[in-house]
């Protein structure tokens, strides 16, 4: 059994109509991603409201849980459904009279409502709370012991597992073990038939085991002579005739054998050890505290017979650096997997989190996004992402990439240049991408289409993902000298101009007239944007390549110098040159390189472009120099944003100002 629908309507961020929540959640592992204020945490505290957890907290329904819409008025009454298939037969007969038929499906349907009766929280009856079956709310009223049934098992975020772990009355620890399958097993303690050796000793039951440790306490020569001295010193000399007083030592526990053993379990902690020494560790860490806290809390779902074997679970990372994450998050994956064979059930996990290594070790599609007041499933028949785009996906979507869950806008580029020049661009023309919470995902040249369709809805009519997402393509059709120029081709003439085996395209394979190359050209452009839609828009360069539009749009002499510096990065950083010296000649060889060029934008910049293309100086190395020299270009002649904006590309202005736009977001309807 595993919960595979949830609605919520009018409870804290999610409203009603269009923005009432509506999701299908699949068996395994789930994980909530989004930025901070999403509604991760609405989002798992209305199953636990719905459903109640295992920990027997007290949920108690507060004004602020009612939703408040765009007008300021406050919603009524909350709505949450839960829907629960997969039942095996043992679950139908325990939930038969509240089971729900669609076909050939069975399932049970829990419908929860609270109704605001009063504005005053304080009043006895200021909320009408009903939690009802059945397809359409109508059937019977779930008891508590079916509640109980239902109840998940939710860890807290900043969870202090280390009290949870600790003895004391109605501690966590305590409540697990006593629902672990054969605690209760094993012997009764009989004086009269005093266990002869340790085998017999090992067949006692915990309270059998505690009966017989209470028979060799009291028969401790120690406590005896103390019960003695109580007694017959103290207790008689203090007494009145006629009372029939004396003190008995012994191990503090009475009631039913049920309350002996919850007393007993109640006295254990968990603590760790050192595997080798098998000596205690003392105290440790936040981190390995959670991780047995997480561990007690599965074995309880995973070895219980019965019950819904749901773990919810708020920011599992927390305390835990990014190897452990990576371990738990495998762990977690592996216990939602069938594993009859260990004697397990199968459980299902709903996580919440911030982090980028968890998020890139889940699969694709079992994350959900939370955005603009909804939940947006990444699973496959969701998005635009097709079989081979997941495959992808699992291999390429890494750590680096991930944050991309988590910002207010994304930037996807081609390459190292891109990733590291882009940042310093915006910044200079007061587009600071870091305040404006922009991820950049750099895709090296692949898969620049696949992941920006994580944010395409299969379904164009349908709620878009809010987030705006620009991806930076190169025009990669050179100018008609830049073959040349290259050593692509020897001359005009040359017969590899014929070749359709060639990879590069110039203007000229456009055609020869200068209106029909434009018409063709652009039609290039628009199928560089054919999967644009929704909150994807990609941005082609102007002319050919970024360094070649960064040059010809004017920053020729600064490309030069920052390429001539990454040609000299070497023994620059072994301080066998001077940077100033070596600047110095980058800008005499600019001088000359217009001279030899006459003054022809294309011949120019291509020649900029040809020191990359020989591999003379790195692309990435040559943007990290020129992100240190534009701040100081700009500061030296007095350039404002609004005049850099004018010596940038016109592609790079236009991608930097989108995904750092602020989404329009379509006012939510008045809470009925």
């Amino acid at each position: 059994m595993y919960l595979s629908e949830l609605r919520i309507r009018n409870f804290r961020q999610f409203g009603s109509g269009d923005f009432e929540l509506s999701i299908d959640l699949q068996p395994g592992v789930t994980a909530l991603v989004g930025r901070n204020d999403s509604g991760k945490t609405a989002f798992i505290d209305s199953i636990r409201y719905a459903l109640l957890t295992r920990d027997q907290e007290y949920i108690r329904v507060q004004p602020e849980d009612f939703h408040i819409d765009a007008h300021g008025e406050q919603a009524t009454e909350i709505y949450i459904f839960c829907k629960l298939t997969g039942l095996s037969d043992s679950e139908k007969g325990a939930f038969i009279e509240y089971l729900s038929y669609e076909g050939e499906e069975v399932s049970v349907h829990v419908h929860w409502s609270a109704r605001r009766l009063s504005d005053v929280p304080g009043t006895r009856r200021w909320i009408d709370v009903s939690v009802r079956s059945g397809v359409d709310g109508a059937g019977p009223t779930f008891d508590m012991s079916m509640r109980e049934l239902l109840s998940a098992t939710y860890l807290r975020p900043l969870r202090d597992a280390e009290r949870e772990m600790s003895p004391g009355r109605g501690s966590r620890l305590s409540q697990i073990l006593a629902n672990v399958p054969g605690i209760s097993d094993g012997a009764k303690f009989d004086e009269k038939k005093m266990p002869q050796d340790a085998d017999a000793v090992g067949s006692l039951g915990l309270v059998g085991l505690a009966d017989y440790m209470r028979h060799n306490v009291r028969q401790h020569s120690g406590v005896g002579n103390a019960e003695s001295a109580i007694n017959e010193q103290y207790l008689a000399s203090l007494s009145l005739r006629g009372d029939d007083i004396r003190g008995k030592i012994d191990v503090s526990e009475g009631g039913t054998e049920s309350a002996r053993l919850r007393q007993i379990l109640e006295r254990l902690e968990l603590g760790l050890l050192d595997a080798s020494s098998g000596s205690p560790l003392g105290r440790y860490g936040l981190g390995s505290n959670n991780l047995l806290f997480m561990a007690c809390e599965l074995l309880l779902l995973g070895k219980e017979p019965e019950g819904l074997p749901l773990l919810l679970i708020e920011e599992p990372e927390a305390h835990l650096h990014p190897q452990r994450q990576l371990r738990l998050m495998e762990f977690l994956l592996q216990a939602a997997e069938s594993t009859i064979e260990s004697g397990n059930r199968t459980v299902q996990v709903l996580l919440s989190t911030h982090s980028p290594n968890l998020a890139s070790k889940i699969p694709l599609g079992n994350l959900v996004l939370l955005q603009g007041r909804r939940a947006y499933s990444l699973v496959k028949g969701q998005t635009k992402l097709e079989t081979g785009d997941y495959r992808f996906l699992e291999r390429f979507l890494d750590v680096t990439k991930a944050n991309l869950f988590f910002s207010h806008g994304v930037l996807i580029v081609e390459g190292d240049a891109e990733a590291i020049l882009v940042p310093v661009l915006a910044k200079l023309i007061g587009r600071d991408l870091t305040e404006h919470g922009v991820s950049i995902v750099n895709v090296g040249g692949k898969g620049l289409r696949r992941f920006s369709r994580i944010f395409q809805r299969q379904d164009d009519e349908a709620p878009k993902i809010d987030i705006p997402v620009a991806c930076l393509a190169d025009m990669d059709v050179m100018p008609d000298c830049a073959p040349e120029i290259l050593g692509l081709v020897a001359n005009d003439d040359d017969e590899k101009w014929k070749s359709t085996a060639r990879r590069w395209r110039a203007h000229r394979d456009y055609g020869d007239e200068a209106d029909a190359r434009q018409v063709a050209l652009e039609e290039q452009r628009q199928r560089l944007k054919e999967n644009d839609s929704q909150s994807v828009k990609t941005f082609v360069a102007d002319h050919w390549t970024l360094e070649y539009d960064l040059a010809r749009c004017g920053l020729a002499e600064q490309v030069v110098m920052a390429a001539i510096l990454a040609k000299n990065d070497d023994p620059l950083n072994a301080e066998k040159k001077d940077r100033m010296e070596v600047i110095a000649d980058a800008k005499t060889r600019f001088e000359a390189l217009k001279d030899e060029s006459s003054g022809d934008d294309e011949v120019i910049c291509s020649k900029i472009y040809q020191l990359f293309h020989s591999r003379a100086a790195s692309k990435a190395i040559a943007a990290q120099h020129l992100a240190e020299l534009l701040p100081d270009h700009c500061k030296a002649e007095e350039i404002d944003a609004a005049t850099f904006r004018t010596l940038l590309p016109v592609y790079i202005v236009d991608a930097i100002e989108f995904v750092t736009s602020q989404p329009e977001h379509v006012a939510p309807t008045t809470a009925s």
